[in-house]
Formats: C-alpha cells, sequence, structure tokens
C-alpha cells in the first residue's frame, strides 16, 4: 500500500470512495463526500492523502485548518475506507501518516468527532479534558483531541470550524 497526497485526478475517485465508505456508518449524515469537495473548493484542505493498493484509491484522510481561540488546529474529517478495505490497518495507516505530515507543516493538534472506540488507538483523549470545547451539543467521548507535539501550548477555548463544516 502507498500513500501519498492527493492529485487533481484523484478527485472522482475519492468522492465515489467517500460515498461508499459512508453509505452505511452509523453516525453518517450522507453527506461527507460533498463536505470533502467543498472543503477542497473553499481552500480549506490543509493535507488530503490516500491510501493506494493494486492502482485504486481504497482509503482518504482529510485535515482542514480550525482555531481554538487564536491557535491553529487540525480537524480530522473525514476517514473513509473503502467498505472491502475496512479492518486492514488502511484507516490506521492513514491516520498516522497525516498526523506526522500535519505536524511538519505547524500543526500541534487535531481535532476529531469520531468513534470512542477508534481514535483513542492513536492517542485521541475527550478535547474537555484538554481545555478544547465543541462548539456544538455532543457526548465527551465522541469529540477528541490528540496533542501532536510535545512542546504544543495547553489549550482553552471553543472550537471554531471553518464555514464548509456548516457550524
Amino acid at each position: 500500500m502507498l500513500i501519498r497526497p492527493e492529485t487533481p485526478a484523484d478527485l472522482p475517485a475519492i468522492h465515489q470512495l467517500v460515498t461508499l465508505a459512508f453509505a452505511s456508518a452509523a453516525h453518517s449524515d450522507g453527506t461527507e463526500q460533498d463536505l470533502v469537495d467543498a472543503l477542497r473548493a473553499g481552500g480549506h484542505c490543509a493535507l488530503s492523502l490516500v491510501a493506494v493498493q493494486d492502482n485504486e484509491i481504497v482509503g482518504h484522510v482529510l485535515f482542514s485548518p480550525a482555531t481554538v481561540g487564536t491557535h491553529p488546529v487540525a480537524a480530522l474529517a473525514p476517514l473513509a475506507v473503502h467498505p472491502d478495505c475496512q479492518r486492514q490497518g488502511i484507516g490506521a495507516a492513514l491516520v498516522r501518516e497525516g498526523h506526522r505530515q500535519i505536524a511538519a507543516l505547524g500543526y500541534d493538534w487535531s481535532v476529531v468527532l469520531g468513534s470512542e472506540t477508534y481514535y483513542p488507538r492513536f492517542g485521541y483523549q475527550p478535547a474537555r479534558a484538554l481545555g478544547i470545547r465543541a462548539p456544538f451539543d455532543v457526548p465527551d467521548e465522541n469529540f477528541m483531541a490528540i496533542r501532536l507535539r510535545p512542546d504544543a501550548p495547553a489549550l482553552s477555548g471553543v472550537m471554531q470550524y471553518v464555514p464548509e463544516f456548516g457550524i
């Protein structure tokens, strides 16, 4: 498997992949693929990576810029793996490589709204315990953050997403 930045030629395959990956997801509103397209079109794609196997895109992760107070953070959303390829480590590889690359771009925190059983394996913790509050009602165990660099400053405040999230 190869993990690499997305290219313009990948966009239709990413749209289709995200649609398929979220079609049967329990907490999906069915518009994740449209969010990816809108973030890219709005210039709010800080990092977008694809996982390629046998010349096919089987996974995708996107990080967009956000803030807590005035401090920039990265919002991980969404992470998608083709349904036929799930539970094979593709999502984990995308998250780990995404963390490495987004930290190299200067982001020292990543925040995610996601599964309380999936994201803690990467070090995500309830964001509220780290001083980061969600801008909407959500169970603490689903709104999580991770410090990507040991010298990252402590944060305190409400996370502000870019406008494409509609929050």
